[in-house]
């Protein structure tokens, strides 16, 4: 079921990149005379604090395919100083993902994404692959600027994974025309 969710949403974004529209929701294209630029930047910063301090990073750039399809990628960078035991214990973890995303409205958009992180423990460093499949919203605050808000599940629920099962990835962030 896992996989079939996931190809559902990949076959969905592929049948709209081979399908001539004139949908009435589509985002007028990028150009000149617009202003808009078919790439776009931003990212996300989350920070938890106390005896458990994460710090998250994770920026992005992406490309506006057609007005409907876009993709991308982006570096994730978690820095984590845990203190709740007797000794402190700081963590790296790093990794990247690949994702595309496909706006049925203006605002709203499905969001598919692989991630792999590579994660820091005591013993050792270990590989945990995520294929995340969602939804968002992105409110323009400018012709080049927009705030989103997009919630995310793993579909893959490897067992290395240091999530609990089926919880969502919540994010909020800001993209940036060039």
């Amino acid at each position: 079921m896992k996989f079939v969710t996931g190809l559902v949403v990949c076959l969905l974004t592929v049948a709209e990149v081979s399908a001539q529209s004139s949908d009435t929701t589509m985002v007028p294209p990028p150009t000149a005379e617009t202003g808009r630029s078919k790439v776009f930047y931003g990212g996300t910063v989350g920070v938890s604090f106390g005896s458990y301090f994460r710090l998250s990073l994770q920026p992005m750039v992406g490309y506006n395919f057609t007005p409907k399809i876009s993709g991308g990628v982006k570096a994730i960078y978690e820095y984590i100083n845990d203190s709740r035991f007797a000794q402190d214990v700081t963590w790296h973890n790093f990794g990247g993902s690949v994702f595309g995303r496909y706006r049925f409205v203006p605002q709203a958009y499905l969001h598919t994404e692989f991630v792999y992180m590579s994660y820091d423990s005591p013993l050792d460093r270990f590989g945990v692959p995520f294929l995340l499949v969602g939804g968002g919203y992105i409110q323009q605050i400018s012709p080049n600027a927009g705030l989103y808000v997009e919630v995310l599940v793993d579909v893959l629920q490897n067992s290395k994974s240091p999530y609990d099962d089926w919880t969502p990835f919540i994010s909020i962030g800001a993209a940036v025309g060039l």
